[in-house]
């Protein structure tokens, strides 16, 4: 019994997945050029991935060139690398002097460029394609990070992604990827002790070991009666194909 609901239950997540997939699919597919970082932590550390759909119904893709801030630069920038595909972080003199973590920074990494290396790794229709930075570190939290992109296609058509939304107005054609940065993660985190206080019990709040074993009994037995229905269901059905076999 316990077998057919461990089956239903992994037979309802395969059904789940496979539904997200798609999903995930589809919107990659009909979306634009745009980032996602792992964090927002201001003067943290964080990979931004970039997701470079094929919105051609005639040409592949073979490069894209993404634009790094310069009035808050990123001091840090690593690229992950992507088969078939070499980049290059281009690093310039910076338009005016910035002071990043109590440094004074006046070159910085200002671009990175991806390009195919032959038509066997373009993107092709339907197809999409992550590019992924580790940068550092994020300005103070509140600043909204705009990196312009630039999609090239194999038949010569150029996209700039570089236009910028604006609240409460409509998406513009092609939006340039952003993000906003949020509080630094070390000033959310509660101190190391207040957080031993507040996770500790009180041993007056403590559960006896007899209510714990009670409650996974119970969860036991719960298991086992969805179990005997869904049994019984499927036993159900099979006695109603073999009445119909017989007439």
């Amino acid at each position: 019994m316990k077998t057919s609901f461990r089956r239903a239950l992994k037979a309802a997540a395969t059904t789940a997945a496979t539904a997200a997939l798609i999903a995930t699919g589809a919107a990659a597919a009909n979306a634009h050029v745009t980032v996602n970082p792992d964090d927002t932590g201001a003067n943290g550390f964080s990979h931004l991935t970039f997701n470079m759909p094929n919105e051609s119904a005639t040409a592949k893709v073979n490069k894209l060139e993404v634009k790094l801030p310069t009035d808050t630069p990123f001091t840090s920038v690593s690229v992950k690398p992507v088969e078939g595909w070499t980049a290059q972080v281009v690093t310039t003199t910076l338009p005016k002097p910035v002071t990043v973590a109590g440094a004074t920074v006046t070159k910085a990494p200002t671009e990175v460029v991806w390009t195919a290396n032959d038509a066997a790794h373009e993107i092709g229709q339907n197809q999409y394609q992550a590019f992924s930075l580790s940068v550092g570190r994020l300005p103070a939290a509140g600043t909204k990070v705009t990196l312009p992109a630039v999609q090239t296609y194999t038949d010569g058509t150029v996209v700039n992604w570089d236009q910028k939304a604006t609240d409460g107005q409509a998406e513009p054609e092609h939006p340039a990827p952003s993000f906003t940065t949020t509080a630094a993660d070390d000033a959310a985190a509660p101190s190391a002790s207040a957080s031993a206080s507040a996770s500790a019990p009180a041993p007056a709040d403590a559960a006896p070991a007899s209510e714990t074993t009670d409650a996974t009994g119970a969860w036991g037995l719960g298991l086992g009666i969805v179990g005997a229905v869904l049994g019984a269901a499927a036993l159900a059905l099979v006695l109603a194909g073999r009445r119909r076999a017989a007439k």
